[in-house]
Parts: structure tokens; sequence; C-alpha cells
């Protein structure tokens, strides 16, 4: 699996609600209503992720939920992790 370019990723931003390329990964954070909100949010991805095979960064600060798509083995962004960002985009809703 290739590693996309710079303009390839940045290409794709505006079809994915909140992400950004930054520090080398696909990354968006969630504000949630309440704690236990993104808790289940994160355990929605958890699950999908697990059903992928490609698991996400995910860092939880009180109501904020940040995740972080890189695929480590290739060493940059993938389509792999613009897709998964697309799925993470349909589970949150």
């Amino acid at each position: 699996m290739a590693v996309l370019t710079d303009e390839q990723v940045d290409a794709a931003l505006p079809e994915l609600d909140g992400w950004e390329r930054a520090d080398g990964a696909l990354r968006r954070s969630v504000k949630f209503p309440a704690f236990l909100d993104g808790i289940e949010a994160v355990r929605r991805v958890a699950e999908h992720a697990e059903a992928k095979d490609h698991h996400p960064d995910i860092d939880i600060r009180w109501c904020t939920v940040s995740f972080a798509l890189v695929t480590h083995s290739e060493g940059g962004i993938t389509d792999k992790d613009l897709q998964m960002a697309r799925d993470i985009d349909g589970i949150l809703g």
C-alpha cells in the first residue's frame, strides 16, 4: 500500500468532516456533550477498527475525543486511513 502525497491527502480533506493533516497523520477532535457520550463513541469506533484491523490512535480528555490516523507500517497516510476517516465520520454521524 502506497503512502499518499500531501497533494492527494489535501484533495481528499474537503470530503472528510473536521479532519486535517497534521504531524504526518489525519486528525480530528470531537467534543461530546458528556464524558460517557465520548466513551460510547470510542467503543463504537474501536469495534469497527478491530473488524477492519486498522486501529486509530485515540486520546480521551474529559468530553473531547481526538483521533489520529496513519498507517504506521507504511510510514504515512494511505488510502486505508482515508477510508477509516470516512468510516469514523459515519459512526459519529
